[in-house]
């Protein structure tokens, strides 16, 4: 009976409390030692895919390749880099962190060298493909690396520090790459990572550690491997050559397309079958509403970012006549602007309590953001340098008002391993929303173009008032210059066919601009799919819940 009355007390009583989950922190006393190699060596990533843009005519010169050719310098890089981006959570998993980081940056550094002494447009590709292998884990697993090991309430400011360098970072690279170009020569835009390079190497090969949440992988997922490499090489061949090859009117472009779809859909299942015991990446991360949320908002800022960093110097130096000078100068004042808002946000969104919701600093920037570029929309072919660097010292504020607190709201509920997938998922978003950026503006452009110059002409007709004053005007100025009739005649037809021209170029821009600013209201649901205000006592329990 004692018994019995013991076993229904036994049974009655409350189950004791779950032991705690360790924490996921593993905090480093030479955390902001490792954060200036980690951030050095993103940045040389990040620049490293604009500086040569403006050496290629230079590179094609010496290396007797034809426009289209050279193009390949550029492609080959960001292919690999794509490609291996999203498998850099399990290649760190696998081999150890600071084996793989150190090894990435190893092979971008040779991989430097060797571009710097290339001789032939093969042997320059080749190596342009291995230096964005390497880089891949310069993004991915430098911010995951951030993100475990400083404590929650210093995320706020190295979290910025980070966006700081991978925003920043495209804006200068043309003015860099420019001024090396004219004052040394095109290898020395790959030498000069070599010193920046072996300073972050010393430091990540010295001072960092291997994650605590490292899992042992035995197995590897070579399915997953191959059908990811086929499905985002295919993918990014398409949006980087697209255009010049007119599109689905080539062959080639339209059975990439396909071969990419079904890849990439057959990778989709492989990696969420249950056969699958070790998937070379862990979709099911994506369970995670922030983190979705997120990818969905870092698509877009790709977009916007490459897009316009993209677009505006063409405006700028076809319609507003700057010189590449001239343009890196109005440039700079928004690449500031991104650092002190990306600080400023670092700094509010610090400490055990966040003192405002990152959502609200998010709208703010989406504001901004797409202020700037109903700005930009509207200048005209007589606009100014002020007028511009007006609208892109707001584009930048905006900019650094939303990748520090997004950045921040993906991480916030993300736990152990799920930090680098997280992390590489992120980094190949921005990276394929800025490539679909490119191609689709550079397209929209052209096709814009036509269209306008289509409706201005239309106008252009003897018999419509503005055009016989216009034309009319042109002639007379002529003749007073000596010129006879037939002569003004022509040359004011020259210059009305010129300005048609011009104008249906600018209002190409203005659409241009104006597009990516609706790009950015499209998505803008996606911030409401994340939680609002949350203290880091709360991100830790919403991850332990995960």
């Amino acid at each position: 009976m004692a018994e019995q009355t013991l076993e229904k007390s036994a049974a009655s009583a409350p189950a004791p409390a779950p032991a705690p989950i360790e924490d996921e922190e593993e905090l480093s006393p030479y955390r902001w030692l490792i954060l200036a190699g980690l951030i050095t060596a993103a940045i040389l990533e990040v620049l490293d895919t604009t500086i040569v843009n403006v050496a290629m005519p230079q590179m094609a010169g010496n290396l007797g390749a034809t426009s289209q050719e050279i193009g390949w310098v550029s492609t080959g890089y960001i292919l690999s880099n794509v490609v291996v981006l999203p498998m850099t959570a399990w290649l760190s998993a696998r081999f150890g962190r600071r084996r793989y980081l150190s090894g990435s940056i190893i092979l971008f550094l040779i991989a430097s060298f060797f571009c710097g002494t290339s001789r032939e447009l093969g042997e320059l590709v080749f190596w342009r493909i291995l230096q964005g292998a390497g880089g891949a884990a310069l993004l991915s697993t430098a911010q995951s690396t951030i993100r475990e090991i400083f404590p929650r309430e210093q995320q706020g400011t190295v979290q910025s520090i980070y966006v700081l360098g991978i925003i920043v970072a495209p804006t200068i690279g043309p003015t860099l790459g420019g001024y090396i170009t004219d004052n040394y020569s095109w290898p020395w835009i790959f030498f000069v990572n070599l010193p920046i390079g072996l300073f972050s190497l010393g430091i990540v090969a010295s001072f960092l550690t291997d994650s605590k949440h490292a899992m042992k992988i035995s197995s590897v997922d070579w399915w997953g491997v191959g059908l990811l490499t086929v499905g985002l090489a295919s993918l990014q061949y398409v949006l980087e050559e697209g255009n010049a090859d007119d599109w689905f009117e080539s062959a080639m472009i339209l059975r990439l397309t396909i071969i990419g779809i079904i890849a990439l859909g057959i990778f989709l299942w492989w990696e969420l079958s249950p056969r699958n015991k070790a998937p070379i990446v862990n979709l099911r991360v994506l369970k995670n509403r922030d983190l979705s949320a997120a990818m969905v908002l870092f698509g877009a800022l790709g977009f916007g970012l490459y897009g316009g960093i993209f677009i505006f110097p063409l405006f700028a130096q076809s319609i507003l006549r700057f010189t590449p000078t001239v343009t890196g100068l109005v440039l700079m004042p928004g690449a500031i602007a991104t650092g002190f808002a990306a600080i400023a946000c670092g700094r509010l969104l610090n400490g055990k309590k966040q003192v405002i919701s990152p959502r609200i600093i998010i709208i703010a920037g989406m504001l901004l953001f797409v202020y700037s570029m109903w700005d930009l929309g509207h200048l005209t072919a007589q606009s100014g340098e002020a007028d511009t660097r007006f609208a892109l010292i707001i584009r930048g504020l905006g900019l650094g008002m939303l990748f520090t607190p997004i950045n921040l709201a993906a991480f916030s509920t993300l736990k152990g391993p799920e930090i680098p997938q997280g992390a590489s998922m992120l980094n190949l978003m921005r990276q394929l929303g800025g490539s679909f950026g490119i191609a689709s503006l550079s397209t929209f452009i052209t096709n814009q173009t036509q269209v306008h110059r289509a409706d201005l002409v239309s106008n252009v007709y003897q018999g419509n008032p503005a055009f016989d004053t216009m034309y009319n005007g042109l002639i007379a100025n002529f003749q007073a210059r000596g010129f006879d009739l037939p002569t003004a005649q022509s040359a004011a037809l020259s210059m009305i066919e010129r300005t048609v021209q011009t104008q249906a170029q600018v209002l190409s821009f203005a659409n241009s601009f104006l597009l990516i600013g609706a790009a950015m209201l499209l998505v803008s649901p996606c911030v409401f799919l994340m939680r609002s205000k949350t203290s880091p006592s709360a991100a830790a329990a919403a991850a332990d819940a995960h």
